[in-house]
């Protein structure tokens, strides 16, 4: 527990003034973190087979080139270059012809290396983006991941009795996942509504948190059976008792995602 609080403390220490300052130095603390991302999730599928060197560190320069894409916009109209793609496709694909051995490189790999750059690099982007915008929308999409996870672990400990998914997170139940999705929509509509718009309509507003809510516990879930399918307790020992990147940023990276869908909404 010390240990977990030490951690907590650590990532609220470093993460909170980077927040509060915003603008380039909070959009370089997202891109480090994206990169230590990809390289969990690399990590992660090595221990079925290592990626050729040279070609896990283009991954990391695209994903820093990807968390870093326009990254003065304060536009949720996100316009997507297709020659970043194109671009993607040619540099992961191309190499199985130069490398001409399946068993070091094929197009499964290829894959892996295409869909980690561009889920975790656009992921933090979108990040930024929102912290460009207002970092009162930030606020508000961490206190849905925040108070959700951390009252659907209270409520499922304190009567949580049908399990949720078993054969992905064993520890999760059904009612966890009620206690969590309620109290976060509950503080979260409560700071939207004191502090971002007065005006919006209190229906529609819960509605969309409670689905934000629950979609960040679809990160979680989806995130954990990553880590079931690779056999790993964490992504990595990055943060005291906290595990790795991933394992702190599940829920944010999906709530992020769908309220980008949503934000024309609000």
């Amino acid at each position: 527990m010390k240990t977990r609080i030490l951690g907590a403390i650590i990532v609220i220490a470093v993460f909170v003034p980077f927040l509060i300052i915003g603008k380039l130095p909070f959009a370089i603390l997202m891109t480090v973190l994206s990169v230590c991302s990809v390289y969990e999730l690399l990590k992660v599928r090595e221990q079925q087979k290592k990626f050729p060197k040279l070609l896990k560190v283009i991954a990391y320069l695209v994903t820093v080139a990807f968390c870093l894409y326009n990254v003065g916009s304060i536009d949720f109209q996100y316009n997507f270059d297709y020659r970043v793609m194109t671009f993607l496709i040619f540099i992961f694909l191309s190499p199985m012809v130069f490398i001409n051995n399946s068993k070091r490189y094929n197009f499964d790999d290829a894959l892996f290396l295409i869909g980690s750059v561009l889920f975790l690099g656009l992921s933090f982007n979108l990040i930024i983006v929102t912290r460009n915008y207002d970092i009162t929308y930030i606020l508000y999409l961490l206190l849905i991941s925040t108070i959700t996870d951390t009252f659907a672990l209270v409520t499922g400990s304190l009567i949580g009795k049908n399990k949720l998914c078993p054969k992905i997170s064993p520890k999760k139940t059904i009612e966890g996942l009620v206690g969590g999705v309620f109290f976060g929509t509950f503080a979260a509509s409560a700071f939207y509504i004191t502090v971002i718009n007065s005006n919006i309509s209190l229906v529609l507003l819960v509605v969309i948190t409670a689905l934000l809510c629950l979609i960040g516990q679809l990160g979680d879930l989806v995130f954990s059976s990553i880590k079931r399918y690779y056999e790993i307790k964490d992504f990595s020992d990055l943060i005291p008792g906290h595990g790795g990147i991933l394992d702190r940023f599940d829920s944010l990276i999906f709530v992020t995602l769908a309220f980008i869908i949503l934000v024309g909404i609000l």
